[in-house]
């Protein structure tokens, strides 16, 4: 365990997070459980065993600590991830404001109205709002693409060549490309279903949104643990 987390008790005026590689194993983690968490909590206490239409739409029942301390937490961990170069601070940060954003600006509510016995594992209902619900899919949209970039382009990365490149790195790299074009496309079905390209009826029966979100988070869960050289270690 204090390998795994980097615990180092030679300096006793430190803290334990001061390593990137446990940032970002911590990251993974809290990306890959979040869909589960939010599952079986809300299994476990409203007995519902539906999926919601969305993640975001956790927000709304008891699950909704889960919901927001996990996201927050990934949003402050974004937020202070350095990596090698301006630009990944300037990525992380994003996604990590973002995040914070569509906290603050939640999606549509569940019941039609306050105590709606057809929604009865909703506890939470706020005034409807077109704009909010609007800047919580672009804070979202935004959110997701720049941990997708991060992906693709940023954890890519290498400052040798590619024929001096390890196998360990290139295994490395085959993963991030993998889990960002998921991503990616994850994100496209759910513009086309945004847009009615996909029948309504066949995205909204299916929970769409909720399923291309958690491909979308797992990717991002799995990038960032292989990032931390979970695996493939050099």
């Amino acid at each position: 365990m204090q390998k795994m987390l980097n615990l180092d008790y030679r300096r006793d005026d430190d803290i334990w997070l001061t390593n990137t590689q446990t940032l970002r194993k911590l990251i993974g983690v809290l990306g890959i459980a979040l869909p589960v968490l939010l599952y079986v909590f809300l299994w476990i206490t409203a007995e519902h065993t539906v999926t919601l239409e969305s993640i975001s739409h956790y927000y709304y029942t008891r699950a909704n600590p889960i919901f927001i301390i996990v996201v927050s937490v990934l949003a402050i961990f974004l937020m202070v991830y350095k990596g090698r170069e301006p630009i990944d601070f300037y990525v992380s940060f994003t996604a990590g404001l973002f995040a914070i954003l569509l906290l603050l600006f939640p999606t549509d509510n569940i019941a039609i109205t306050c105590c709606d016995a057809d929604a009865a594992y909703s506890v939470t209902y706020i005034q409807d709002s077109i704009w909010r619900v609007r800047f919580h899919y672009i804070a979202a949209a935004i959110f997701l693409l720049s941990l997708n970039y991060m992906s693709l382009f940023i954890f890519t990365r290498s400052n040798k060549p590619k024929w001096e490149r390890t196998k360990e790195k290139r295994q490395r790299n085959t993963i991030y490309k993998f889990c960002g074009i998921l991503m990616l496309s994850a994100l496209v079905v759910v513009l086309l279903g945004l847009l009615e390209v996909i029948p309504a009826d066949i995205y909204t029966t299916n929970h769409l949104t909720f399923w291309m979100e958690t491909v979308a988070i797992e990717c991002f869960g799995i990038s960032w643990l292989v990032k931390g050289e979970t695996i493939f270690t050099d």
